[in-house]
């Protein structure tokens, strides 16, 4: 029996870590990136073309059975049409969108009654101003799509601040890029940050990695230590099952990292800070320290 064919959009680094646990499973393996000297294209068969080109997609898909991805950028819509002609997308695109847009996360969590700090969508300064306002200051402001490792991410300190920051500062540079609404979110009085990752199969079925402590330096995973140090049981628990049910209510497919902030002593211990549906960097301690790697997770699950 031969495996299907794996492809995967983007060229980065988690294609190409990817490409080796497809290589030792004997997984037909191509990647779409998006230069020829890109990570992935230096080890990996592949074309080069655009993610968000839907002629692009459509040609890459046609060689392949199913499609992955290196990174959640893809057009929404463009993974719809692609879902709509046959091609077998995982995570499919109205579980990845949970993944793209932080606003639509934030409203998932919500309705699935999991810890989540106050937040709202903001298009304006008036309504940033009224948020700080209710929910206390500081207070955060994200980019609904496009951040990642502390990009898209404001820190806004008082009313004054946000009044500058719109006048001639980032708050502006955002407005004035008609990228709103924007997500405003109470500032989380966290102990550390947490990271709980599962992978599940179009099945169902779900594996999960203990819960891990994620060390970030200006926004990026710096050190991970697993298993989380003097978590409490109970904590762990209950963010494992946080993170299954999100697999599972949203429909994911392939790896799920929830990001959390642990919050002793409020709650059930945690809040959900974001989410990534793909190998992620707070579970590259696997590919040495697990039984199965996050890669190699990936590529059976999808």
């Amino acid at each position: 029996m031969t495996s299907p064919r794996l492809g995967v959009i983007g060229g980065g680094q988690l294609a190409r870590m990817m490409a080796g646990a497809a290589a030792e499973l004997g997984v037909p393996f191509r990647v779409l990136a998006e230069a020829p000297d890109a990570s992935a294209a230096q080890v990996a068969p592949h074309v080069v073309g655009d993610h968000a080109d839907l002629a692009d997609l459509r040609a890459f898909a046609a060689t392949v059975d199913v499609v992955t991805f290196d990174h959640e950028h893809v057009p929404t819509e463009h993974l719809r049409a692609l879902q709509e002609a046959g091609v077998a997308v995982r995570p499919g695109p109205e579980a990845l969108q949970h993944a793209q847009d932080k606003l639509v996360m934030r409203a998932a969590v919500e309705r699935l009654g999991l810890p989540n700090p106050a937040w709202a969508p903001v298009d304006d300064l008036e309504a940033v101003l009224a948020f700080g306002d209710e929910h206390g200051w500081p207070m955060i402001l994200k980019t609904a799509r496009g951040g990642y490792d502390g990009k898209g991410v404001l820190k806004v300190e008082d009313a004054d601040d946000a009044r500058a920051s719109a006048a001639d500062g980032t708050l502006a540079a955002w407005l004035g890029a008609g990228i709103a609404p924007l997500l405003a979110e109470a500032l989380v009085p966290f102990s550390r940050e947490l990271s709980a990752q599962v992978a599940r199969t179009p099945s169902g079925e779900v594996a999960v990695y203990p819960v891990v402590d994620s060390v970030q330096v200006a926004g990026v995973c710096d050190l991970v230590v697993a298993p989380a140090q003097d978590l409490d049981p109970a904590v762990a628990a209950a963010a494992t099952a946080a993170a299954v049910r999100l697999a599972e209510e949203l429909d994911v497919t392939g790896m799920l990292a929830v990001e959390l902030f642990e919050t002793p002593g409020v709650g059930p211990g945690f809040q959900v800070n974001e989410l990534a549906m793909r190998p992620h960097n707070s579970g590259h301690w696997s590919m040495d320290g697990a039984v199965t790697g996050q890669f190699e997770q990936h590529v059976r699950a999808v």
